[in-house]
């Protein structure tokens, strides 16, 4: 897996804003980005490969980050197998909590997104932060064995 994209939001409903490095902490998550304080979803990460899939469903081509996530990765289909798995990127050291279900706001920006975001995790992953770290785009990122 590698990571091709990063962005923050400072608030929310804030306009995401990409980034070519990041460091991310136990206490703040992607740095500037408003959701590090929240423990169980302090990273989020969404997989490029299924947010295609999304894409082609709808016929249309959108950016990313209507998708409101963290990281995008390359190389990866997230499932509910990787619950408390542990993903490695250099120092940074960060564990899969949960699924990241598609609300209401991904039809607002565009209509059926939610729907096509529901199957197979294509909504991506939720992560707590266990050690901190600088990443940066082209990083790869790995699972690891708890």
């Amino acid at each position: 897996m590698k990571i091709i994209g990063i962005a923050k939001r400072e608030k929310p409903r804030g306009q995401m804003q990409l980034i070519e490095r990041a460091f991310v902490s136990e206490t703040t998550g992607v740095e500037s980005d408003f959701r590090g304080k929240f423990r169980q979803r302090q990273v989020t990460l969404l997989s490029d490969d299924q947010w295609q899939l999304a894409c082609q469903e709808l016929d249309i081509k959108l950016p990313w980050t209507f998708r409101r996530a963290n990281l995008l990765v390359e190389g990866v289909h997230f499932k509910e197998t990787d619950l408390g798995k542990h993903l490695v990127c250099g120092d940074m050291i960060l564990k899969v909590t949960e699924e990241t279900e598609p609300c209401e706001r991904m039809d607002q920006q565009h209509h059926g997104l939610k729907t096509a975001l529901t199957p197979d995790w294509r909504g991506g992953i939720c992560c707590t932060v266990i050690r901190s770290g600088l990443i940066k785009l082209g990083d790869n990122i790995n699972f690891r064995k708890v």
